[in-house]
């Protein structure tokens, strides 16, 4: 349903707001009041129920919202999943992802609309946003942590030099011709953009803070392992988007051998956290081939020399990094 002062003269500009939900009633509320909040007025919101265990509590929050958004439900897919059936269901020629934890500041719609209305060539757009949530001192700022130089292509997403924020806004048909890959749990937004760009539409972005990004521990992004194991699944899967002998390609290869270095530091930290010597040794030395980095070579040595007290080292590091982020949760 659109907003009740939508005007009705526009239609090339009306913006289907897709939210999915899961064990998100504690936020859902705070996300949908930035968006009703927005100036720009010609929109529908479109909450997905992804099967979430906290339905019950769910509804209650979404019941003064009921007749004015459209709200489906459906058995757990993810996060591709619920995206996918508001795809489905959108009315709008504009589509905006919203997570049912983050905020829109009030002129996101209206900023996000003027740049697709004033970039033609450009099929998508995202924007600035500064963290918050647990651990997250204000001022911090997604494009310092996640830097977009250039043109957002396929190539500067894989290597990192333009990260697409997943609050985007794009042309419906060109989302809903690539859509998401329901068989990803993580990382399916970079299989998204990489076939979106491979696919030959084009990515915009825009310095502007537009949104809030909430960090906490429940998010998805939390789990290093997790992301790391499904971007090694999206990029080894990319490497079918592009010819062989392609910059792409070669760009593929490399991310994937820095991702396969970067969890096996995570398994090695998890290793040594179970005191499990051996295993914290053999990941560490594979992630060395990839770093030749003089701190894991040392760690290397003092793990042969004297394991323990480098095990104990570590566990109290931890403790003194938990402290500090519930300290400044």
């Amino acid at each position: 349903m659109a907003s009740d002062t939508a005007p009705i003269n526009n239609s090339a500009d009306f913006v289907s707001v897709i939210i999915p939900a899961y064990n998100a009633a504690s936020y859902i509320k705070e996300t949908i009041e930035s968006v009703f909040s927005q100036t720009y007025r010609h929109f529908e919101v479109i909450v997905v129920n992804d099967g979430s265990p906290d339905t019950i509590i769910l509804e209650k929050v979404l019941q003064p919202y009921l007749e004015s958004i459209v709200y489906l439900t459906q058995e757990n897919r993810g996060l591709s999943g619920a995206r996918n059936t508001g795809l489905r269901a959108a009315k709008g020629n504009l589509i905006s992802l919203l997570d049912a934890d983050d905020i829109w500041l009030p002129d996101y719609l209206g900023q996000q609309v003027a740049f697709l209305r004033d970039n033609p060539e450009r099929d998508l757009v995202y924007c600035n946003a500064e963290f918050f949530g647990e651990g997250i001192t204000p001022g911090q700022f997604y494009m310092n942590a996640c830097p977009s130089e250039g043109e957002a292509d396929a190539a500067a997403i894989i290597s990192k030099r333009c990260t697409v924020f997943v609050s985007v806004t794009a042309r419906k048909e060109a989302l809903q011709s690539i859509g998401f890959d329901e068989s990803l749990r993580s990382c399916e937004d970079l299989d998204c953009w990489l076939r979106f760009a491979a696919a030959g539409y084009r990515i915009g972005y825009q310095r502007k803070v537009l949104a809030r990004y909430r960090r906490h521990a429940a998010s998805l992004s939390a789990n290093a392992e997790r992301m790391l194991g499904f971007n090694i699944q999206v990029m080894t899967n990319a490497l079918s988007l592009f010819p062989a002998q392609s910059n792409e390609a070669d760009l593929i290869h490399e991310a994937i051998e820095k991702r396969k270095a970067e969890l096996d530091i995570v398994k090695g930290k998890k290793a040594l956290k179970s005191r499990e010597i051996e295993a914290a040794k053999a990941h560490f030395q594979n992630a060395n081939l990839h770093y030749h980095s003089a701190k894991n070579w040392w760690l290397l040595q003092a793990l042969n020399v004297a394991p323990v007290l480098v095990v104990w080292l570590f566990r109290m590091r931890s403790m003194v990094s938990i402290k500090h982020r519930q300290n400044n949760g």
